[in-house]
């Protein structure tokens, strides 16, 4: 039988993390994680759908009847089936036509990372799912989970991008983004998954005067494309993290976590989990798996480069 396969990969937001939403420049970095997505036509008129991880172990697994995707799903995945349902209404909503053959489908979902590591679990599947309909994925995540769309962009480029939304529409721009200090430069899992939706309304309760803070981010983000000393790229992320600090009322990390750190921190995305940035050496990886941070990438590891 037809069998279709398509990937997107994760994402990390380098800078302009939440003012992102209010038009800040971002820079953001597709990595070499991801997910993988595999579809076979089936004769029966199911909708079988199977998701793995990192491990190739089964973490979810529902079925659902094509006709009106009605799901057939155990208890312990069911508020996970209604989500995955919703995404697939909204599918159907831009592309009638999604889903309406008399046959079914084995769908199987690879994720190449863990799922705490807020890779874009939700995003890669998004994107594959908008591939598979034929419809766009920016919109679907605008009528499904919401954000501000970065995360889609890296899912569907093989190189670092600037994101920015001007009247409401993604402005996505390719860029060959390669740090001469790359080889300082790491990524630290702080053990914990954070709620990126949480994290955004406590954002849109706190800020009012959101252009300008967007303006001095996007001044930050060219900063960054332009520094060409490790030196200049920590102060340009300290700055970033007291704009940002001081629009949540929350101290950055390094003051949190890490004041004896000899390098300088960042936190991407959602204060409080999932991956900072850090500045450092060969003693970084001990620094921090002796402070119980066992997760510690070389950039390079971490982050796809440019392919051409």
């Amino acid at each position: 039988m037809l069998n279709q396969r398509f990937y997107s990969n994760g994402k990390l937001l380098l800078t302009a993390e939440y003012l992102v939403l209010d038009g800040a420049k971002a820079l953001a970095l597709p990595t070499k994680f991801g997910q993988d997505f595999r579809i076979q036509k089936i004769e029966t008129p199911n909708l079988i759908w199977e998701s793995f991880d990192e491990n190739n172990l089964i973490w979810f697994s529902c079925v659902f009847d094509v006709f009106g995707l009605i799901s057939k799903t155990p208890n312990n995945n069911k508020s996970i089936a209604k989500t995955l349902q919703q995404i697939l209404f909204q599918a159907q909503k831009m592309n009638p036509a999604f889903l309406k053959e008399k046959n079914g489908y084995h769908v199987k979902t690879n994720l190449n990372f863990p799922r705490n590591w807020g890779l874009g679990t939700s995003s890669t599947l998004i994107n594959n799912i908008a591939q598979w309909a034929q419809i766009d994925a920016f919109e679907l995540l605008k009528n499904s989970f919401g954000g501000s769309g970065y995360d889609i962009a890296c899912a569907q480029n093989d190189i670092a991008i600037t994101y920015q939304i001007k009247n409401n529409n993604p402005i996505v721009t390719p860029i060959n983004f390669d740090p001469v200090f790359k080889d300082q430069l790491y990524f630290v899992h702080l053990n914990k998954k954070q709620n990126s939706k949480e994290g955004i309304a406590h954002y849109k309760s706190l800020i009012s005067n959101k252009f300008d803070f967007a303006e001095e981010i996007t001044q930050l983000t060219n900063a960054v494309l332009d520094c060409s000393s490790i030196l200049e790229f920590e102060m340009i992320l300290s700055e970033h993290e007291k704009i940002i600090g001081s629009i949540l009322h929350q101290k950055p990390v390094q003051k949190m976590l890490f004041s004896d750190y000899f390098g300088q921190t960042k936190s991407l995305g959602a204060w409080g989990g999932d991956f900072i940035l850090a500045t450092g050496n060969e003693g970084t990886p001990s620094y921090f798996k002796n402070k119980g941070f066992p997760t510690v990438i070389p950039y390079q590891n971490m982050i796809l480069c440019n392919k051409k």
